[in-house]
């Protein structure tokens, strides 16, 4: 490494490049996760009754909502508990509360759905009642949300593997080039009885080094972006509990890469030399 200098920081730049990509696919995969449970854990589907829904037929469709396979969680809310959550929400604005009598204010079912993708049945299912009014569900952000994590895995599969071929393609062509330059030392040691596995663990260990430094530059400059972002990110995100990325997730995420960078290093240089022992 000290003798060619450069080579090496080739190799340990497209490293951190690789890694960096790793570390970015991951975070933001388990983001989007964590944002897709937290609206799993909200009543995303409210229905809204009529004002001359009778209480059992309520009952009725509250009980099978209970037994759907799709449905987590279901809530009544009374008209007396609606207008306490609208005092709650407009207890700064008095005019808003002397308007407001718990008759206007209609009764709902607020339903959880074990999957964000079962929001739809859901709603449809629920929409067929004669005793409901209106369904509402945040449905915008459901297939925004799901839609961009299928996207990202897609994307972010193909951007990791294509900068891991490149990666080790790479760094054999490096390590090649080394093992070239000593082609007589190689068959040197090989008439003195030397071993391959002898020859071959120098170039190995050179190979991981690349991969367990490039794996730290990649892994460090990430989670200095990140953190750098957090407060913006978490103006932006309001009530979803995504930021700040706990440090234990940040120091498995480096075990998991330095894992991958030694196998990829290991696997660079063995195709490398594997050519010049046969």
């Amino acid at each position: 490494v000290r003798r060619s200098p450069y080579q090496a920081m080739a190799a340990i730049l497209i490293m951190s490049v690789t890694f960096f990509i790793i570390s970015v696919v991951a975070t933001v995969t388990i983001g989007l996760n964590q944002a897709i449970g937290y609206f799993e854990s909200k009543p995303q589907v409210t229905a809204f009754f009529k004002n001359d829904a009778k209480q059992s037929d309520i009952d009725v469709l509250k009980a099978d909502m209970e037994q759907s396979e799709k449905v987590a969680a279901v809530k009544f809310v009374s008209k007396d508990e609606a207008l306490k959550i609208y005092r709650q929400q407009n207890k700064n604005d008095p005019l808003l509360l002397d308007l407001v009598t718990a008759d206007i204010l209609p009764a709902s079912l607020e339903i959880s759905a074990n999957k964000i993708e079962d929001l739809t049945p859901i709603s449809k299912s629920v929409e067929g009642s004669p005793i409901v009014s209106e369904v509402v569900y945040q449905k915008d952000v459901v297939k925004t949300l799901t839609s961009l994590s299928a996207g990202v895995r897609k994307i972010g599969v193909t951007l990791v593997a294509v900068f891991i071929l490149a990666s080790v393609l790479f760094v054999s062509v490096i390590i090649a080039f080394k093992v070239s330059q000593k082609k007589e030392e190689i068959e040197i040691m090989k008439l003195l009885s030397a071993t391959n596995w002898y020859i071959r663990w120098p170039f190995l260990l050179e190979g991981i080094l690349y991969g367990i430094v490039g794996a730290f530059f990649g892994w460090l400059v990430s989670s200095a972006v990140l953190i750098y972002a957090t407060p913006y990110l978490e103006s932006f995100l309001g009530p979803i509990p995504l930021l700040p990325v706990p440090f234990l997730f940040l120091i498995g995420l480096l075990g998991v890469e330095v894992i991958v960078a030694v196998i990829l290093g290991s696997l660079s240089s063995f195709l490398a030399v594997l050519r010049y022992l046969k």
